[in-house]
């Protein structure tokens, strides 16, 4: 594996780590995993109580989610950078309101802050990698990944000129 070559690099790199690891941690070790975000683990579980189904789920898709931000690191996607910036955001949100609503234990909002601070981390990795680089900020910049089949790798020539 190659080491991330950019400051917003650097933080996909961690929270892909960490969600790899806590992935694994969910799948081989369930309790852990249910007490590290605050939650009750029971002795027994009554029946239809599917709490370690979906735990099982949820630790497979964190695992998954920690390979995918790694692979992102090592081909340097920015455009996927940008993305999980708006919908880390998103998830600080939605677990922000499920604890103030009580749906889920006080000690659940770490998991939002989690979410929100690795938003802000990103986005700041983002803006101080243009700045050092000089390049501009958008959307479709030069460092969106490879050309699609059938785009050209660069600008067109003008009409007229010789190659």
């Amino acid at each position: 594996m190659r080491l991330p070559r950019s400051g917003a690099g650097w933080t996909i790199a961690v929270f892909g780590v960490l969600a790899l690891l806590l992935g694994a941690l969910g799948l081989v070790w369930p309790e852990a995993q249910l007490r590290l975000l605050g939650f009750e683990v029971p002795a027994r579980r009554a029946a239809g109580d599917y709490t370690g189904t979906f735990l099982i789920a949820s630790s497979m898709a964190s695992f998954n989610m920690g390979v995918y931000y790694l692979l992102a690191v090592a081909t340097e996607w920015r455009a996927f950078y940008r993305f999980t910036v708006v919908f880390r955001l998103v998830t600080f949100t939605v677990f922000t309101l499920i604890v103030l609503a009580d749906v889920a234990p006080d000690r659940f909002f770490g998991v939002a802050l989690w979410e929100g601070l690795g938003a802000l981390a990103t986005a700041v990795g983002l803006r101080w990698d243009a700045r050092r680089a000089g390049a501009p900020t958008s959307v479709d910049g030069p460092d969106d990944g490879p050309p699609a089949a059938g785009e050209s790798a660069g600008p067109a020539p003008a009409a007229g000129t010789v190659r």
